[in-house]
């Protein structure tokens, strides 16, 4: 008997087991990709929180981000920043393709594929913080991605352009300076964790040409990015210094991302 597509999904989402979650996740992604998944586009969707049971949270401005990696937690804690952000970027994929209805093909492949890949970043990131002696729930985490999540649940054009456009692009911008960070510990597990930023920076280039191309697809035809960054004020959109090479490679435009440099660094 084959999966409904939508049902299947949901309880992926809000599973809080994390190895269960992730398992099941590929054997569904298996059958997707065998078509042995039917849709029923009437499934009514429900917004419940889709974290991990382990995660602490702690309001973001009492975060304190480490400046430097010279000690073995302080890169831990690093680390587990990403792998925080990427185990939402999961959450928030698999949310994508579970919250919007009668879409084509097209855009539940590339939501699935979003979630393989995050899936594997985040397992790279928790094996480095297990050879550092840490785990991914170790320390506190700030739940502004989920709140990117709920603030988007009701328009297709806002979850493309504010999360999957907006927010996965401010990766884009982070990543080189992320990098830096981390070339200056002389932990022998430095070069694994070169290997796995370039690895995200590649397969995130991919990851926000999809968020560009279905915001393009569903937004109206006088909507731009920079009103988006107005209306959504909550979140910053963009990293203090645009990786501009990156952005282009996804999809901005070069005069857009003049705008947007203006709006948030000026």
């Amino acid at each position: 008997m084959k999966k409904e597509f939508f049902n299947t999904l949901e309880k992926i989402l809000y599973n809080q087991n994390l190895n269960q979650k992730i398992n099941d996740f590929y054997n569904f992604y298996d059958d997707f990709k065998s078509k042995k998944i039917i849709f029923d586009h009437s499934n009514i969707s429900v917004l419940k929180e889709c974290s991990y049971e382990k995660i602490k949270f702690i309001h973001p401005t009492r975060i304190r981000r480490p400046k430097f990696t010279k000690s073995i937690k302080s890169l831990a804690q690093i680390i587990h920043s990403i792998a925080h952000i990427e185990f939402s970027a999961i959450n928030l994929a698999l949310d994508s393709a579970y919250r919007f209805k009668n879409l084509p093909l097209n855009f539940y492949q590339d939501w699935l594929e979003v979630v393989d890949e995050e899936i594997k970043h985040f397992q790279f990131l928790n094996q480095a913080l297990e050879q550092l002696g840490y785990k991914y729930g170790d320390f506190f985490v700030h739940d502004n991605l989920d709140l990117a999540l709920k603030l988007t649940k009701d328009s297709l054009a806002f979850r493309m352009g504010v999360v999957h456009r907006g927010l996965e692009a401010k990766g884009l911008d982070a990543n080189p300076f992320v990098l830096k960070k981390i070339q200056t510990s002389d932990n022998e597990i430095k070069s694994f964790l070169e290997e796995i930023l370039h690895i995200i920076l590649k397969d995130e280039i991919t990851h926000v040409s999809k968020g560009d191309f279905w915001w393009k697809f569903s937004k109206g035809k006088k909507e731009n990015f920079l009103s988006l960054c107005k209306e959504f004020k909550t979140f910053s959109l963009a990293g203090k210094q645009l990786n501009f090479e990156a952005r282009i490679q996804a999809g901005f435009d070069p005069l857009e991302l003049q705008q947007i440099d203006k709006f948030y660094n000026n």
